[in-house]
């Protein structure tokens, strides 16, 4: 995939045209359809990235992952195990192995998904908070 294939990928699911993007960030007509047989400069790669708020390797298309701080499939791989954990009652330290005093097992099928589901969303979160903080510089693209 080309530089102006992924920005034009990246329009389109915000919902904006190229001119858009170009009128936002202050270029003149069609210079982002110049993508399509030149290397951005610094300066644009940047201003799309941070426009975005993707990484510059994944608007070169060197990898499909848009931020450095996305969870892999290893990540979601340790929050289905934690989370199996917790629904296991083997997990005593969390705080959701009861609920209002009762245990898991002994709520509505509706609330015990809700629970679960809030969960799992609460260990996503904190997950890509801790990648965001903790990464070093040097590995953020």
């Amino acid at each position: 995939m080309t530089t102006f294939e992924i920005v034009k990928k990246l329009c389109n699911q915000r919902k904006i045209s190229i001119n858009d993007l170009e009128k936002a960030l202050g270029y003149s007509k069609n210079i982002l359809y110049r993508l399509k047989t030149q290397t951005p400069g610094a300066d644009k790669l940047k201003a799309i990235t941070d426009y975005f708020d993707v990484s510059t390797d994944y608007l070169l298309g060197r990898t499909d992952k848009k931020r450095y701080y996305d969870l892999t499939e290893k990540d979601k791989r340790e929050i289905q195990r934690e989370l199996k954990k917790i629904i296991d009652g083997e997990d005593v330290d969390s705080a959701f192995a009861a609920f209002d005093g009762k245990v898991l097992d002994d709520l509505s099928k509706e609330d015990r998904q809700l629970l679960i589901s809030s969960r799992e969303n609460t260990l996503r979160l904190t997950k890509r908070l801790a990648k965001q903080k903790f990464t070093p510089k040097k590995y953020r693209n």
